[in-house]
């Protein structure tokens, strides 16, 4: 069975990855026994911004029924730290190692993207869920305008390839990313957390030190799967891949975003419980292709059979 994938002109020996947040910079699992990052086709690493964050307020994590509230204010210590400190430490022969890029304006966006240009990492995922501290803190990723901006201003600050992350906050996420991949986008991660609370109903306060924060988990892999499936049929004409992500915990789960156009698929919250679940999910897939007589991981993008419409 071929479990490789290509995005983005990359090789991806197979089809899941670490999700950004969950994976560090690249070395935090390395101490479990069993884990090697050879068992992801990528690991994108944490949320980087030009200078260093020291956070939000606690808590930042909250457990919820089926899922995660985070909250964690894109603590990270500057992207020239990354570049200079802990990529060094990273061994780019055991998968693709894959920067995170936010920022609160165009200019922070290029030029850590930018800085990330001038290093070893295999491609750059953009963040574009951050807010726009220039226009009263909107976000990028809910503004479609906004949106193209981000990936123009990071398109004409490197030459890897340029991953954008979509926020499911927002009224139409087909038409958006469509709108990035005609602004320059070589790929699409769909999707990053949807936002929520979670309420001491004693103190009457939040739980979160920021109010509120980003819901992951088993409880998001319905909508998720939707808004994969939708942004597939608006840009599968344009080749564009797709890194299926939202609520993934097993090897069913991601066998559903690639049907529904995934081209590979990202783990996120679930390495918290299962720190191997990557290579379970793997195999899994892999019994699956075996199953159905399928040779190529490839040949499952997109291969959903959709029921006939008899009403409203």
């Amino acid at each position: 069975m071929d479990l490789s994938v290509e995005i983005a002109g990359l090789k991806l020996a197979k089809p899941t990855c670490m999700l950004s947040g969950n994976a560090g910079f690249g070395t935090e699992y390395e101490r479990v026994s069993g884990f090697s990052n050879r068992d992801a086709g990528a690991v994108f690493l944490k949320g980087t911004t030009l200078e260093e964050k020291v956070g939000n307020a606690m808590h930042r994590v909250w457990e919820t029924p089926a899922g995660l509230l985070n909250s964690i204010g894109l603590q990270n210590p500057g992207a020239r730290y990354v570049v200079d400190e802990l990529l060094p430490q990273l061994d780019f022969s055991e998968t693709n190692f894959i920067a995170n890029v936010s920022g609160g304006s165009l200019d922070e966006y290029a030029e850590v993207t930018r800085i990330f240009d001038d290093s070893p990492v295999a491609a750059i995922e953009v963040n574009i869920s951050c807010p726009n501290v220039k226009k009263g803190g909107a976000a990028f990723g809910n503004d479609p305008a906004m949106s193209a901006q981000v990936v123009e201003a990071c398109r004409n600050a490197t030459k890897k390839p340029l991953i954008i992350k979509m926020s499911p906050n927002q009224t139409d996420i087909a038409a958006n990313a469509k709108g990035c991949v005609e602004a320059g986008a070589d790929a699409i991660s769909a999707v990053n957390t949807m936002m929520g609370m979670s309420i001491d109903i004693h103190a009457q306060r939040p739980f979160l030190g920021n109010n509120q924060g980003g819901l992951s988990g088993p409880a998001i892999k319905p909508m998720a799967l939707l808004k994969v499936h939708q942004i597939y049929q608006a840009i599968k004409s344009y080749n564009v891949p797709i890194i299926g992500q939202g609520g993934i915990s097993c090897a069913e789960d991601a066998i559903e975003f690639l049907l529904a156009g995934a081209s590979a698929v990202g783990v996120g919250t679930a390495l918290a419980k299962d720190p191997l679940i990557v290579k379970r999910i793997n195999q899994g897939i892999e019994k699956y292709m075996k199953q159905h007589n399928v040779q190529a991981v490839s040949e499952l993008t997109g291969r959903l059979q959709l029921n006939n419409q008899t009403g409203c």
